[in-house]
């Protein structure tokens, strides 16, 4: 908002050149004023967008994880790398403990490897948040797998397509890393890879079946893909989303604040990226990606996407096959996996990618 100086008063009456004098200097002080950048865009409290373009970002944390729950107790080791040194772009990767057994005698039972993409609206998130840290640990603990958490670019500094790219990315370093990584190698069976992630991360999961299906990392193989809550949305609103109360942790406003962050300038939510049903979008008809474990919450704004996607898969695979799993979880709200990471549902959900990744 620009801001204008007002000057004058009785004493310039009668005294022109005073007067004239004050006016310039008011218009040049007007002129000395520029607009103050303010907030056009907020994210959870740790993002906000400036009308200047300026991006503010803050280190503080947008979502509390319960006491302990990140710790692991000595049943898994992590360690951090870097996938894309150009970009800065990082990775935790899990492994159960070595039972004293095994590290008498320098043998390791090889794990299924279980990528995960972290949500956050594509704005948000890092693999090293306490509540992404938390669920890797207990996914490698219980499945018991090689987790391997990416990062990836994030908008609005970074909009569409650049997380997808930066995914693609990633499972393609990994592809070469299984083999060559002593650390992964000792524990990884580069055989059953399996690729999740939770909203946007399963959004990209979504993308990288298209990309890559069954067999787009040979010598490498993906046995499947697990798809939490994943973030696809259309310009035409679902009863789920109408369905969805102000004080949901996804609602409706947050939603298209996201969407504003994130998506290609000029392009709305049937974007092929966001809307997996839009008329550019690839077939689900044809998509093969093998076996696919979608995941809802009855209470999440995303429910009918999810369930739709599910079923539309199902009908065009055939009613005897059952590649295809939808779980639908009863009182639970979107993304409760990350928000929930110690909960009791996130004990179902647990046990239910480790029956997946067993029944291959």
């Amino acid at each position: 908002m620009w801001v204008c100086a007002h000057h004058g008063g009785h004493g310039s009456i009668g005294h022109p050149s005073s007067h004239s004098h004050t006016r310039a200097a008011a218009m040049a002080s007007s002129a000395d004023q520029k607009p103050q950048p303010h907030v056009i865009e907020e994210c959870r409290g740790v993002l906000q967008l400036l009308s200047d373009g300026t991006v503010v970002r803050s280190k503080a944390l947008p979502f509390p994880v319960g006491d302990g729950a990140d710790r692991g107790d000595g049943r898994v080791e992590w360690k951090d790398a870097v996938y894309d040194t150009d970009r800065g772009l990082g990775l935790r990767m899990y492994r159960p403990a070595a039972t004293t057994a095994e590290a008498d005698q320098d043998v390791r039972a090889k794990l299924p490897v279980l990528v995960y993409f972290h949500g956050g609206g594509f704005c948000i998130g890092s693999y090293a948040w306490p509540n992404f840290h938390a669920g890797c640990l207990r996914l490698a603990a219980e499945v018991p797998a090689v987790v391997v958490s990416f990062d990836y670019r994030l908008a609005p500094e970074h909009r569409l397509p650049a997380a997808h790219e930066d995914a693609s990315a990633a499972l393609f370093w990994l592809r070469d890393q299984l083999g060559s990584d002593p650390w992964l190698a000792g524990a990884a069976d580069p055989q059953r890879v399996f690729v999740s992630g939770e909203s946007a991360g399963g959004n990209l999961a979504h993308h990288l079946a298209v990309q890559l299906g069954t067999a787009g990392l040979d010598p490498v193989r993906i046995g499947g893909y697990i798809l939490l809550m994943p973030a696809f949305l259309s310009e035409q609103p679902t009863q789920s989303e109408l369905n969805t109360p102000a004080t949901a942790f996804l609602n409706r406003n947050i939603a298209e604040s996201y969407c504003r962050l994130f998506l290609p300038t000029g392009a709305n939510k049937d974007h092929p990226l966001v809307n997996p049903f839009a008329p550019d979008s690839p077939s689900l008809d044809t998509l093969d990606v093998g076996r696919m474990l979608v995941v809802a919450a009855e209470g999440d704004l995303l429910r009918d996407k999810n369930v739709e996607y599910a079923e539309r898969l199902r009908a065009a695979r055939g009613q005897e096959n059952d590649d295809v799993e939808l779980l639908v979880f009863a009182g639970e709200e979107h993304a409760f996996f990350a928000l929930k990471p110690a909960s009791a549902a996130v004990g179902e959900l647990v046990q239910a990618i480790r029956r997946f990744v067993a029944t291959e």
